[in-house]
C-alpha cells in the first residue's frame, strides 16, 4: 500500500502545526481509502518524521512518498528531510521510501495566488512556463517544475 507523508518544518505556533494536520486530512479524503496519508514535522512539534514513517508502516504502507510541504527546494527539502526520512526508514527494512520535490513552481499554485488576490486566471500556462533571468541559461523552477517533478518522482530510487 502506498503512503504519502506530508512533512513541514514545525512551528512554535500550535495553529501552524494543526494546519498540516488539516491538509493531511484533505489529501486523505481526496486520495481515498487505498492510500495512507500521514503528517510529520521536522522539529519544534510532533509527530516527528520517524513517528510519521512509523505511522505509515503501522497503517499498512509498503511504499512511502515523503512530501516536503515547503515552497522552495531549500536545504530542508533537499537535505534535511531526505536525511530524516532515510534515518526513519532504517527502522523499517523492506519499506520503500522516496522524497518528492517541494512545491516549487507549479501552475496550480499560481492559480491559488490569483484566487487569494481576487484576480481571475487570464490564460492557462503550459506545464512548465519557466522564466530564466536575463543572461542565464538556468531554469530556476528547479525540482518544482511540474515536468521535472513528475519525471523525478517516477524515477526516484528507493532510500532503502
Amino acid at each position: 500500500m502506498k503512503a504519502i507523508l506530508l512533512i513541514d518544518h514545525g512551528s512554535v505556533r500550535e495553529a501552524a502545526n494543526h494546519m498540516l494536520e488539516c491538509m493531511a486530512a484533505l489529501v486523505q479524503t481526496m486520495a481515498g481509502p487505498d492510500v495512507v496519508v500521514r503528517y510529520a514535522h521536522m522539529e519544534l512539534a510532533g509527530p516527528s518524521v520517524a513517528d510519521g514513517v512509523a505511522a505509515c508502516v503501522e497503517a499498512g504502507a509498503t511504499e512511502i512518498v515523503a512530501f516536503p510541504y515547503m515552497l522552495s527546494p531549500g536545504k530542508h527539502s533537499t537535505r534535511d528531510i531526505p536525511r530524516l526520512v532515510s534515518e526513519a526508514q532504517a527502522a523499517h527494512p523492506g519499506v520503500k521510501c522516496v522524497v518528492s520535490p517541494a512545491f516549487g513552481v507549479h501552475d496550480r499554485l499560481a492559480e491559488v495566488i490569483l484566487e487569494r488576490a481576487g484576480v481571475p486566471v487570464a490564460a492557462v500556462a503550459t506545464p512548465c512556463a519557466c522564466v530564466r533571468p536575463a543572461g542565464t541559461p538556468e531554469r530556476y523552477c528547479g525540482d518544482g517544475c511540474r515536468a521535472v517533478a513528475t519525471a523525478r518522482v517516477e524515477a526516484a530510487p528507493s532510500i532503502a
